[in-house]
């Protein structure tokens, strides 16, 4: 519980490789991950080289800790495998929509963390990406992803070159809801974004950007509406061409 409480996000690396069978270690005990159904609907791709890394750092805005980390993996929604498991056991899959795409992404979501959590518990750093899903086709044709297979996220990791400082969180009481959920007024709004407001880094981001307020920070810059417009499209198209969406033609 200390390793959740003291977590850190690490896009800073030594220049050190991670042995091998630690983590393949590290990835067994992910797989003991909860997941839909006993099916394990994911799949992930690891990349050491600095060749493959740098070619893979431009899809990711060309992040710094992509190139300096020993190792990024590219976790997949993967209906694949389990698809192809059915057709050669005479079973009639029907895993071509878009519930299934969700209940991989999950899946592939929840192993995605414990792995997280087991490299951390080894002295590692992570910084997860969610790139991936900006630049969804691109990912798909640079590691020839099949048919019902779909990037959801990546990870960095290695060992850390600094300590980083915990980024701020909300406190508990912003995301418990007792029995059912009670929206908030403007008054607990306030209270509950105060601390965030209030700290002399996001502070400077306001300065920065100039804008009135952190909120538009993330509206404004970091989170633009035409950019989640753009990048949603992206991504549908991306999932409807693995496969998980059907057609117009399908559907006629």
């Amino acid at each position: 519980m200390d390793l959740l409480k003291n977590r850190r996000t690490v896009r800073a690396y030594e220049n050190l490789p991670i042995d091998e069978k630690m983590m393949l270690e590290i990835i067994e005990e992910a797989t003991r991950t909860s997941t839909t159904g006993n099916m394990q609907l994911y799949s992930v791709i690891i990349s050491t080289s600095d060749e493959d890394k740098k070619a893979l750092a431009p899809l990711h805005f060309n992040q710094q800790c992509v190139t300096q980390a020993a190792a990024l993996l590219t976790v997949c929604a993967d209906y694949n495998r389990f698809t192809k498991w059915c057709e050669y056991r005479n079973a009639q899959p029907g895993y071509d929509n878009f519930l299934s795409f969700i209940t991989a992404a999950i899946d592939a979501l929840l192993f995605a963390q414990s792995l997280s959590l087991a490299a951390e518990e080894r002295g590692l750093g992570i910084c997860y990406l969610g790139t991936v899903t900006y630049n969804a086709q691109a990912f798909i044709d640079y590691f020839n992803l099949p048919r019902l297979v779909v990037p959801v996220a990546a990870i960095t990791v290695g060992y850390p070159a600094t300590e980083p400082p915990q980024p701020d969180r909300l406190p508990t009481e912003a995301v418990v809801h007792q029995e059912k959920y009670h929206d908030y007024s403007r008054e607990q709004i306030d209270a509950l974004y105060r601390m965030k407001e209030d700290l002399a880094e996001n502070k400077r981001f306001v300065s920065e950007n100039n804008k009135e307020t952190l909120a538009q920070v993330f509206t404004d810059v970091r989170y633009k509406k035409n950019d989640n417009e753009l990048f949603s499209n992206r991504y549908l198209d991306a999932i409807r061409k693995q496969g998980f969406m059907p057609t117009k033609n399908n559907e006629e």
